[in-house]
Protein backbone atom coordinates (compact mmCIF):
# COMPACT_ATOMS: atom_id res chain seq x y z
CA UNK A 1 0.00 0.00 0.00
CA UNK A 2 1.21 3.58 -0.78
CA UNK A 3 0.16 6.72 1.15
CA UNK A 4 1.34 10.06 0.84
CA UNK A 5 1.56 13.11 2.70
CA UNK A 6 2.34 16.66 2.78
CA UNK A 7 4.46 18.21 5.70
CA UNK A 8 5.76 21.75 5.48
CA UNK A 9 9.54 21.60 7.04
CA UNK A 10 10.09 21.84 11.05
CA UNK A 11 6.43 19.93 11.21
CA UNK A 12 5.60 16.86 12.69
CA UNK A 13 2.79 14.19 11.91
CA UNK A 14 1.47 11.41 14.15
CA UNK A 15 -0.51 9.01 12.41
CA UNK A 16 -2.52 6.00 13.39
CA UNK A 17 -2.38 2.85 11.33
CA UNK A 18 -5.32 0.60 12.79
CA UNK A 19 -9.30 0.84 11.29
CA UNK A 20 -12.78 -0.24 13.40
CA UNK A 21 -11.98 -3.66 12.67
CA UNK A 22 -8.40 -4.27 12.39
CA UNK A 23 -5.45 -5.45 15.08
CA UNK A 24 -2.12 -4.74 14.86
CA UNK A 25 0.48 -7.33 16.65
CA UNK A 26 3.55 -5.85 15.46
CA UNK A 27 5.14 -2.53 13.38
CA UNK A 28 8.09 -2.60 12.08
CA UNK A 29 10.39 0.17 10.07
CA UNK A 30 11.66 -1.68 6.86
CA UNK A 31 13.48 1.50 5.69
CA UNK A 32 13.71 4.93 7.48
CA UNK A 33 13.20 8.58 5.69
CA UNK A 34 16.30 9.84 4.64
CA UNK A 35 15.42 13.75 5.57
CA UNK A 36 13.46 13.41 8.23
CA UNK A 37 12.85 11.51 12.01
CA UNK A 38 10.17 8.52 12.52
CA UNK A 39 9.17 6.73 15.70
CA UNK A 40 6.85 4.29 16.10
CA UNK A 41 3.98 5.36 19.14
CA UNK A 42 1.81 2.06 20.05
CA UNK A 43 -0.07 0.96 16.46
CA UNK A 44 0.88 4.12 14.68
CA UNK A 45 3.93 6.38 13.88
CA UNK A 46 5.06 9.94 14.36
CA UNK A 47 7.62 11.85 11.68
CA UNK A 48 9.20 14.75 12.16
CA UNK A 49 9.91 16.67 8.69
CA UNK A 50 13.58 18.01 8.82
CA UNK A 51 13.62 21.85 8.60
CA UNK A 52 17.22 22.19 7.39
CA UNK A 53 16.59 19.60 4.77
CA UNK A 54 13.34 20.77 2.89
CA UNK A 55 12.29 17.86 0.25
CA UNK A 56 10.71 14.64 -0.58
CA UNK A 57 11.37 11.98 1.61
CA UNK A 58 10.28 8.25 2.16
CA UNK A 59 9.89 6.16 4.30
CA UNK A 60 8.45 2.12 4.48
CA UNK A 61 6.69 -0.08 7.27
CA UNK A 62 5.97 -3.72 7.66
CA UNK A 63 2.25 -3.86 9.90
CA UNK A 64 1.11 -7.35 11.07
CA UNK A 65 -2.32 -8.34 12.80
CA UNK A 66 -5.76 -9.10 12.01
CA UNK A 67 -8.80 -7.70 10.03
CA UNK A 68 -11.79 -9.74 11.61
CA UNK A 69 -10.91 -13.04 11.25
CA UNK A 70 -7.62 -12.57 8.67
CA UNK A 71 -4.27 -12.36 10.50
CA UNK A 72 -1.74 -10.89 7.58
CA UNK A 73 0.89 -8.65 6.62
CA UNK A 74 1.20 -5.11 4.94
CA UNK A 75 3.71 -3.61 3.50
CA UNK A 76 3.29 0.83 3.68
CA UNK A 77 5.23 2.74 1.63
CA UNK A 78 5.16 6.20 3.09
CA UNK A 79 6.24 9.40 0.32
CA UNK A 80 6.37 12.78 2.47
CA UNK A 81 6.24 15.90 0.22
CA UNK A 82 6.36 19.55 1.21
CA UNK A 83 3.72 21.59 0.70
Amino acid sequence: MKWMMTIPPGADCIQGLRWSYMQIFNVSVVSGPSRGQLALVGSGFRYSAEAEKPGADRFTLLISGKNRHDSGTSTLEVEVNPP
